[in-house]
This record gives C-alpha cells, structure tokens and sequence, in this order.
C-alpha cells in the first residue's frame, strides 16, 4: 500500500517555513508524464541476492546512477576488488539492465575500500582505476587521469536539459571527529575545520553549476547532505562545507537544484529552503539495493518531508518541465511503490 505524508503534521510541530507550495502527495494529485527519467540506488552486496535489475528495465529509465557502494570490498588487495567488482558485472539481470540505460555513478566506502575512508586511503589511485573499469569508462577519459572520480553529463531532451554532476566524496575528504563521550560514531568537527571535496573539486564543481544552462541540475553525493543529527556519516559532520555547497548553489542561479545520496541503508526525502528567494533544496537518499536497515526505529532529521522506507529499496525521479516537477518515488520489492512525493520548483 503507497505510504502518504501529510504535509499540515509537519507545519503543525515545527515553527520552521511552509513547504506545501512545493510538496504534494500522491493522495491529492495524478502521476504526469515524464520528461526525463533517472533512477539510483546504493548499498548493493554482490554476494547478495540483486532483486531490482529485472523490475528497474520496466522502469525505462533514462539513466541509472549508482549512489555508492556498488560492490562491498573492504580491502587493499587490489586483486580482491577487482573480483568482486566482476562478481557484479556477471550478473546476467545487471548485464541485461544496462544494454539499454546510461550508467552513472559514484563510490561510497566500501567500494572505494575502507570503511568511512577518506584521503587517508592509500590505494586510492588504484581503486579509482578499478571503479572507472566498472562503469566502462574509455581509457583516454579524462577521469583516467584526474584525482578523484567526480564527473559531469548533460543530456538534452527537445528544447530542454538535464544536468547530473557526480561528486566524489572520499578521495579528498579530510578525517572526521569520533564521539568520544556519547554513543554516535561522529560529532561534527570544529566549524572550518576538514574538507568535504578538496580544493579542486570545489573549484570545479562551482563552474559546473555556475555555467549550467540546464532545466534540472542534479548532484549525486554518496554521503547524505541535509540529514545531521544521526551519527553517522554526513555533510554535517563539517557544518562549514554544507554552508559552502548551499552558498554556491545560491550564487550560481543554477535551476531544479537535486541532491541525490545513500550510505544510509534508509530511504527518505529531505527539503531545506536556502537564501533569501527560499529555493527549494531537495535531498533524495535511496538505500540499499540488497540489505536495508530493517530495525530502524527512528531518529532525528530535521529536514524529513517524506515517511522513512527501511525496506530494500531504490528510487526513480520522473522530471517533467513544463509542470517544473519532479516526482520522487521508492520502489521496493515486487514492483511495490513505498513512498512518493512530487516537489515543485
């Protein structure tokens, strides 16, 4: 049975601005047709049984985006990566999949080979290789050579664009603080201190959005950016980097701003206004695609606008510009529909 959110609970128990001229829910609207559409997932154990790639081909999607994760190889034999990733392109439903889908994505820890690892991971630059070899990346790409995995692709659609920038949130993530009095894993670290991106890729990143003509821009960040309260790995963590993403946001004037992220082993939908013009600002987690955190129980996001999905799950994301929408749903096993809400812009 589809899970619906009322909006008015919301505005009830929180003082925090009205987003009921952005949120509708499936109760009180008709899907539309879609313009464009992209689907993304993360936390896939290739061990595991893969129980979407069937279900998602009828999905047509225009894109599939890996959120991170794809495979779980915690290691620095280069070797056991390299098998595991090939465990997954062997999946007969993956290799079917994505004959006829774009594939995009980016990693998360476990497949980039260390447990919440950032810079301080020395097989890095191996890794990386590793990872583009799984997306069947040419040898002559540019990321063949860059530092870090982030990358960008606009797809035109009639007299429209759609614009998907994929961060890398590992290769130069600085460490994070450990909770050494509570019972989280991190508290966020002194206000200026760490990095999210590296020099780099924050320079690249503010031309992306700044010299972006498209009609929807959407940003894949493994790690979660709006969501901060639980613990766990998150933009939060550094509250100075979350400020900095939402400043360039503001200034470039970039349209239909997504973030989409996973890590989380939940799924849920966060929405922030930012600036004074109050722009909607939309965190879309999808997690995981083989294992899910079936005994949540619930904790704090000051940012949820949707109902939280612990079930296996992935999510689809219909844009449609002529409404300026896009409808946002988590799909689960056997063609289930869990959550949906459409946002407007």
């Amino acid at each position: 049975m589809r899970t619906i959110f009322f909006v008015f609970i919301l505005l009830l128990i929180s003082c925090k601005p009205s987003f009921k001229e952005h949120i509708k829910s499936q109760k009180n609207i008709e899907q539309q047709a879609s313009d464009f559409v992209i689907a993304f997932g993360s936390c896939n154990n290739q061990q595991l049984e893969n129980p979407f790639w069937e279900q998602l081909t009828t999905q047509k999607p225009d894109v599939w985006i890996w959120g991170g994760d794809i495979i779980y190889s915690d290691t620095e034999d280069m070797k056991v990566l390299c098998d595991n990733y090939q465990i997954q392109q062997n999946n007969i439903d993956y290799q079917n999949f994505i004959k006829n889908t774009t594939i995009m994505g980016t990693w998360d820890d476990h497949d980039y080979g260390v447990n919440d690892g950032g810079t301080e991971y020395w097989k890095k630059k191996e890794s990386q290789q590793l990872f583009l070899d799984f997306l069947n990346v040419a040898k002559d790409d540019s990321r063949r050579i860059q530092e870090g995995i982030y990358f960008s692709k606009t797809f035109d659609v009639n007299a429209h664009s759609v614009k998907i920038i994929v961060l890398d949130t590992r290769y130069f993530r600085s460490a994070l603080t450990p909770d050494k009095k509570g019972k989280k894993r991190y508290v966020p670290n002194k206000f200026g201190e760490g990095t999210m991106l590296g020099e780099t890729q924050w320079n690249w990143l503010k031309n992306e959005l700044s010299t972006s003509k498209a009609y929807f821009n959407i940003i894949m960040s493994s790690v979660q950016v709006l969501s901060n309260q639980h613990g766990f790995e998150t933009w939060g963590n550094m509250p100075h980097e979350v400020e900095k993403l939402e400043n360039i946001i503001i200034e470039s004037k970039a349209k239909g701003v997504i973030l989409l992220s996973g890590d989380r082993h939940i799924s849920e939908i966060s929405l922030k206004k930012i600036g004074k013009e109050s722009i909607p600002l939309v965190d879309f987690t999808s997690s995981g695609m083989t294992h899910s955190y079936a005994g949540f129980s619930g904790e704090e996001n000051p940012y949820r606008v949707s109902e939280v999905v612990f079930e296996k799950s992935y999510g689809i994301i219909r844009l449609n510009f002529q409404s300026y929408s896009a409808e946002m749903e988590m799909w689960g096993e056997n063609n289930k529909s869990l959550e949906y809400l459409r946002i407007h812009f």
